[in-house]
């Protein structure tokens, strides 16, 4: 193989045409001209580093790997830094893929996709980057790098278009704003390089999904009717449209029973994540950011009323379950601080094993009755 990032991917999805199609989407949205990022940088490294120092007050976490990196991005660098890193992330994958295809004989039956096959995957997969480009604000991603060689990178992403259309929007005080931004997405640092065990324990759990991906489950399209049939069967049961599973969406469909188990750790683990940074940005905020109530009200919201196509589209590739986090994780944090404070919060920290899984995040007593002693 290669040392190209696409090595090993590129038989089963074009990603240069993924990548196209994204940018073409993220085109048609509004603020996409460079200069609508003009300052924005130098802005960010003040609130992220001011953030640091709020989140660190706050929760008792601090990175251990020095200060963030804040990068200020159009929706078009912010497709390609996902798109590289979702190349090296699925490299693995892939190669056990070709691995596969090449196993299989010659004709209609090889391993193989066909070209039509390759290209529908690209497509597919720039729909959902295009779209997702246009509601990001900020992000802070592990599986997301710069360069490969260099692992430990703690770049915090602001996607400049975007924050600028909805403070336009609602016209929420700019500098309020981008501070309690910063706050959500440098809390999500903290915990992963704040915590010396997080960072290896998330990824640890992210390979053993990709490690339990089987080569007859890559089929995206059979994916999706294989998703719209066991709707249509639990709406016929008079269960409702979800499943209630951590792999609702593409990935719920083909998970195996194995897969599934990881789906749920790493969605126990996000809901935790997730509800703590809105619970964290809120508290680090409060007397410093005005208006907080306010924009927080507004991404409730934001989160909450997506409708048409656009609700469609958040169940299709699982994107509501991520939605969901938010709320659950909150939940979970007031309850169990309703019965021991922060104190017994805070024993998450101690040791992975002291993470909920999804039941717990559900059913906070569960965890509550384990962890109390």
């Amino acid at each position: 193989m290669s040392d190209d990032p696409s090595s090993g991917a590129s038989s089963f999805v074009d990603w240069d045409l993924a990548e196209r199609v994204a940018i073409r989407i993220a085109d048609r949205a509004p603020f996409s001209g460079a200069h609508y990022l003009d300052g924005l940088t130098e802005e960010f490294h003040v609130h992220t580093s001011r953030a640091e120092d709020l989140v660190a007050a706050t929760t008792g976490l601090r990175s251990l790997s020095g200060n963030a990196r804040a990068r200020v991005v159009g929706r078009d660098d912010w497709i390609r830094a996902n798109v590289a890193s979702m190349q090296r992330l699925l490299r693995p994958l892939f190669e056990r893929l070709d691995d596969a295809a090449d196993d299989g004989t010659d004709g209609d039956e090889s391993g193989a996709p066909s070209a039509l096959t390759v290209r529908m995957g690209g497509m597919e997969l720039g729909v959902v980057l295009g779209w997702m480009s246009t509601r990001v604000l900020g992000q802070y991603d592990l599986l997301v790098v710069e360069d490969e060689a260099a692992e430990d990178q703690d770049i915090v992403y602001y996607v400049g278009p975007n924050l600028v259309a909805l403070e336009r929007r609602y016209a929420f005080p700019r500098h309020d704003f981008r501070l309690w931004l910063a706050l959500h997405e440098v809390t999500h640092r903290a915990q992963f390089t704040g915590v010396p065990w997080m960072r290896s324990h998330y990824l640890g759990l992210v390979q053993s999904l990709l490690d339990g991906a089987q080569p007859e489950s890559f089929d995206l399209m059979a994916s999706l009717k294989g998703l719209a049939d066991k709707r249509a069967a639990k709406r016929s049961a008079g269960g409702g449209g979800e499943s209630g599973v951590a792999g609702s969406g593409v990935l719920g469909a083909i998970s195996s029973p194995e897969q599934q188990v990881a789906l749920d750790r790493i969605a126990g683990l996000m809901s935790l994540l997730e509800g703590h940074g809105d619970v964290t940005m809120g508290r680090a905020g409060e007397g410093i950011v005005h208006g907080a109530d306010r924009m927080a009200g507004v991404m409730a919201d934001r989160r909450r009323n997506a409708s048409g196509v656009t609700q469609l589209f958040q169940k299709l590739v699982g994107l509501e379950a991520k939605l969901a986090q938010y709320a659950q994780g909150e939940a979970f944090i007031g309850a169990v601080e309703a019965y021991g404070g922060t104190a017994l919060l805070d024993r998450v920290w101690e040791d992975p094993s002291h993470l909920p899984d999804l039941g717990e995040i559900r059913e906070p007593d569960r965890w509550i009755e384990r962890l109390k002693a």
